[in-house]
């Protein structure tokens, strides 16, 4: 078992714990919205989150002259909500249902992101060659940028921000914190990938600020379509358990 491997494990049962913690905790209501929508929203979730980081990952590899198979959490990420946005309209399922995600999305990059660092240069996910100080040498002698670790600082700020609101049960971000998340995260990447020696798309943008700025543009639009009702409304989660 590889080290990368290792850290999906522990990434994945931390998320797992985290999900269930923070549904026994503050998040019953919301998560009863995913359990009235059915079967289809979680088949949704899948296959988009499998599309589209395999897509993305894959795409990135052959725009940089290496074919092969390859996934992205922030294709996997951008998969899911396509999904998920196109199952809720066909449903006619209205506002936010990703609440319960948030806390353990932001686990899972945190912790999976050391797997990613310690696979080195073989997992495409390294900095470009840098002088800071804190350059890290992935095995060609080289330092570089240990983009991973900015990553996984990032989202564990996000999640320690995230669980102080589900502690003060902030009906803003009950309702929105999902959006929120997507923004961070989507903002945060986009200011790595300068950092990192991918092959550009689209002027100096490589394949994953393109992504980035889509979600970013996907969160500000919910945010903006949200914030009038959130004042005076009852929210998800917002019933004392």
């Amino acid at each position: 078992m590889n080290v990368h491997t290792v850290f999906d494990i522990a990434a994945a049962t931390a998320a797992a714990a985290m999900t269930v913690g923070c549904f026994l905790w503050r998040l019953r209501d919301a998560a009863a919205r995913i359990d009235q929508a059915g079967f289809g929203y979680a088949a949704a979730l899948v296959v988009g989150a499998a599309l589209g980081g395999y897509a993305a990952g894959t795409a990135n590899l052959w725009l940089s002259g290496e074919p092969g198979v390859a996934r992205s959490i922030v294709g996997a990420l951008a998969g899911a909500i396509a999904a998920i946005e196109l199952f809720k309209r066909a449903r006619g399922i209205t506002g936010s249902t990703g609440i319960i995600f948030v806390p353990a999305f932001a686990t899972s990059v945190a912790i999976g992101r050391w797997g990613c660092f310690y696979s080195g240069l073989t997992d495409h996910t390294h900095g470009a060659p840098t002088a800071v100080p804190w350059g890290h040498d992935f095995g060609d002698h080289i330092p570089r940028h240990p983009v991973q670790l900015y990553e996984s600082a990032a989202m564990a700020a996000f999640l320690f921000y995230a669980l102080v609101m589900l502690a003060r049960r902030d009906a803003f971000f009950l309702r929105n914190g999902f959006y929120l998340m997507v923004l961070w995260y989507a903002g945060q990447r986009f200011c790595w990938e300068f950092l990192k020696p991918y092959a550009p798309l689209l002027g100096p943008l490589n394949i994953f600020h393109v992504i980035c700025l889509s979600l970013m543009g996907y969160a500000i639009l919910m945010l903006r379509s949200n914030v009038a009702s959130v004042r005076g409304c009852p929210c998800p989660g917002s019933r004392r358990s």
